[in-house]
């Protein structure tokens, strides 16, 4: 669950600060602190950070802005603001909101000399901020409620149409006046046709120990608001702003020259799970790459030993330098030279057809070879064997008649037959 760090801006020449970690439900995740800006650096570092400023230093208004957005917007807020603000706009910083539903849009506008100093006092300290809120910019909303916020002199307030203002004056009835919660008895409207304002119902958020100093003050203007609750803070307001960050509409400062640059950490810590990932991923890649890598060399070491056998085989006594070619050649010179099986069937039919009929005549064995049938063959007489050769050159063959040998029942005779053009010398 991603968590964040809300921290509060030290006041001007202090250090002292407070800090909470949220969870993303707005729930706390771990003690409240305090101390300098330094001791919260450690844990920022794992978190994000969101840090409050003072409202007092900012101003939040909802003027009627021309349409437009983005840019655009951003280069027109200073001139349309120019005659809301006492300073130069060259040296303030304008900071845009949401556009409201009535034609206007939120802007924040606080000097740019303190957010370069609120800037410098936290880098300083090794933070980077993901954003930077003036802190009354959190207060709830409550339809037909102001919510008001004491802390000390400083009285924040939030109308019930949205718009939050904050005063800093004692006592609290003249803060109250002047931020338009309550008016001064008997006060007359200057327009006569505009009817009186009806008091507003309210509700207070404050510690124990400003209640303890302003609750007279209240008690006596009580009859002054349409109804008073009070909710006390014993933490301070830092848990209640906590709980409002993950459905705020505030408007974060840091736009424009002053947006958050992401840190090396921040990066690693936002992609650090997908990065993992990659690397378990490239990881098993390379192991099972290498696997294959092994098992193919394995097999091609056992397919290597075994041509080297088949090749010693079929070509004993010749080296072995590319057996395909070598074994490929020696084929081709074996067909080559072979008259082929058609030669053999030839001369068989050859003889076949010679010796049909004859009954004296007996081919007792037969043996083929470079194209020349070897027959041994009884006959009655060598006048037999003679007429037998007659008959077989008239199939296109040469029979020629290598011996004869006298035997019990005839003439025992070997013969060779073969085609006329290919005849052996």
């Amino acid at each position: 669950m991603a968590h964040t760090l809300l921290l509060r801006m030290p006041a001007t020449g202090s250090d002292e600060t407070e800090w909470l970690l949220m969870d993303e439900a707005g729930e706390r995740a771990g003690p409240r602190q305090r101390g300098p800006l330094s001791l919260a650096t450690a844990i920022a570092q794992q978190h994000r950070l969101v840090v409050l400023v003072p409202a007092t230093d900012v101003m939040l208004t909802e003027p009627e802005l021309p349409p437009g957005s983005g840019a655009k917007l951003a280069r027109a807020v200073p001139f349309a603001l120019e005659e809301w603000v006492t300073d130069d706009i060259d040296t303030l910083h304008f900071a845009v909101g949401r556009r409201g539903a009535h034609n206007t849009t939120a802007v924040a506008v606080v000097a740019k000399g303190l957010m370069d100093e609120w800037q410098a006092r936290l880098q300083a300290a090794g933070l980077h901020a993901a954003a930077l809120y003036a802190d009354a910019s959190l207060l709830p909303q409550n339809p037909g409620q102001c919510v008001l916020w004491l802390e000390g002199d400083r009285l924040s307030v939030r109308r019930a149409s949205g718009s939050v203002l904050t005063v800093e004056i004692t006592p609290i009835e003249e803060a109250l006046t002047v931020a338009g919660v309550i008016t001064e008895p008997g006060a007359a409207s200057f327009d006569e046709t505009r009817q009186p304002q009806a008091p507003d119902s309210a509700l207070l958020y404050c510690t124990p120990e400003d209640w303890a100093r302003v609750q007279n003050d209240f008690d006596r203007l009580h009859e002054r608001f349409a109804s008073l609750k009070v909710q006390l803070l014993p933490e301070g307001p830092l848990l209640w702003f906590g709980r409002e960050l993950p459905r705020t509409d505030a408007i974060n400062l840091l736009q424009g020259g002053y947006v958050a640059a992401e840190t090396h950490g921040s990066q690693w810590r936002r992609w650090r799970v997908a990065a993992l990932l990659a690397v378990a991923l490239l990881g098993t890649h390379l192991a099972a790459e290498s696997f294959d890598l092994y098992r193919i060399n394995k097999q091609s070491a056992q397919l290597q030993t075994s041509i080297q056998q088949i090749f010693s085989q079929a070509m004993p006594g010749a080296p072995l330098r590319d057996p395909r070619r070598q074994i490929q050649a020696r084929l081709e010179q074996i067909h080559g030279g072979s008259a082929g099986p058609q030669h053999f069937l030839k001369a068989l039919h050859g003889l076949a057809g010679a010796v049909a009929g004859r009954a004296h005549i007996s081919v007792d064995a037969l043996s083929y070879r470079d194209a020349t049938l070897d027959l041994k063959i009884t006959a009655s007489g060598v006048d037999e064997l003679a007429q037998l050769s007659q008959r077989i050159s008239k199939e296109g063959l040469s029979a020629d008649l290598q011996s004869s040998n006298p035997v019990a029942n005839g003439v025992e005779g070997r013969m060779q037959i073969h085609e006329s053009r290919a005849r052996r010398p």
